[in-house]
């Protein structure tokens, strides 16, 4: 029967009374994976071990907030009324978008304090960004927030889906896009292809660059499916937001190559 169908348990663990959300485990190891994946190219590309652990230690906090101040005043009306809920981020409630400003003004600062060029740190950080999105996502399916409309059981069994992510997209009597599940295989997709990248030796931030046109082609018609956007009047914010770096990013390289600005080569940053 379909009104059998339990969610999954959204709580990984309980340390006494505090219990420990799947959402924030699934985060963390996704920005632990990254984390990894950048010292190490770091390493190669001659900066000190210390270097991404000491800007993640900045970055991660300050990205959170952001990530959270973005999500609040895009939904204004309910936190204004609901106050107390605006510091509950158990549930969910992290726009990508906010995050990633806030990183980018993290990393702005830290090269500069550090002597570093920005967009090295960039370029090394860029799979390992889109990495931990591709693994945050699955905090959303465990949420079972951040899907796309209604669909038939038969349509997710025809995707050739686990028994255990068709059952979690079933929720509130109905079954639903597994957007999470989009993104993320997208994102992973980028992450081979940023890494691939890295070989043919791209000019200085273009790799940066690459990976806000792929993150943010995948994104627009993803978020075309989703029913939870983020709304400024008739328009999803994400799918504005995606428009604007996909195509300033492409703008930026076209200019960047033409003023000679990014004139040494990503393997010999």
């Amino acid at each position: 029967m379909l009104g059998t169908i339990e969610p999954l348990d959204r709580v990984f663990i309980h340390l006494g009374p505090f219990p420990i959300y799947w959402y924030g485990v699934i985060i963390g190891t996704g920005m632990l994976l990254g984390l990894l994946l950048a010292i190490r190219e770091g390493e190669r590309r001659g900066l000190p071990k210390e270097t991404f652990i000491d800007l993640v230690l900045y970055a991660v906090p300050i990205a959170i907030i952001c990530a959270r101040t973005y999500y609040v005043l895009f939904n204004l009306d309910y936190y204004l009324a609901e106050p107390s809920q605006i510091i509950n981020i158990r549930q969910g409630g992290l726009a990508i978008h906010g995050g990633l400003i806030g990183a980018v003004i993290t990393a702005v600062v830290f090269a500069k304090k550090r002597n570093i060029p920005f967009w090295k740190l960039a370029d090394i950080a860029a799979p390992s960004i889109l990495l931990g999105q591709a693994i945050g996502r699955w905090g959303n399916f465990m949420n079972q927030e951040a899907h796309g409309g209604p669909v038939t059981r038969e349509f997710l069994e025809g995707l050739h889906l686990p028994e255990f992510i068709i059952n979690n997209m079933y929720i509130d009597g109905a079954y639903y896009h597994p957007t999470f599940l989009y993104e993320s295989l997208w994102n992973l997709a980028g992450v081979a292809v940023l890494l691939l990248l890295r070989k043919v030796n791209l000019q200085r931030g273009e790799m940066f660059l690459i990976y806000l046109m792929w993150y943010s082609f995948g994104r627009f018609f993803i978020e075309g499916l989703r029913t939870d956007s983020l709304m400024l009047g008739p328009l999803r914010i994400a799918q504005v937001i995606s428009i604007v770096l996909l195509v300033g990013a492409l703008i930026l390289i076209v200019i960047r190559r033409k003023l000679s600005h990014s004139k040494e080569p990503y393997l010999e940053q």
